[in-house]
């Protein structure tokens, strides 16, 4: 049996932008930086799809663990266990 869909499955209304959102996306945003230790918002920004993370820890809250390549290593707790995600910086937002 062949699997139907992908990570974008079912994510219509959850990755839709706000009519004031659309538009060119801010280069200081795409270049952001954080530091080791930081807390971050994972927020994703449905026009880039590079270092997107599974849709289900949309929302949720991580510490910067460390840098990898352009990307950044986020830990965040799902349901009592620690997971690493590695997340472009233009997914994430300053907590």
């Amino acid at each position: 049996m062949k699997k139907t869909g992908g990570l974008r499955r079912k994510s219509r209304s959850l990755f839709r932008k706000h009519r004031r959102e659309k538009g060119k996306m801010t280069l200081s945003k795409y270049l952001q930086s954080f530091k080791k230790g930081e807390r971050v918002k994972l927020n994703l920004e449905s026009s880039v799809q590079k270092g997107m993370y599974h849709p289900m820890f949309y929302g949720k809250l991580g510490e910067i663990a460390a840098k990898k390549g352009k990307c950044y290593e986020v830990l965040i707790t799902d349901g009592g266990k620690q997971k690493t995600l590695i997340v472009h910086p233009v997914h994430l937002k300053k907590a």
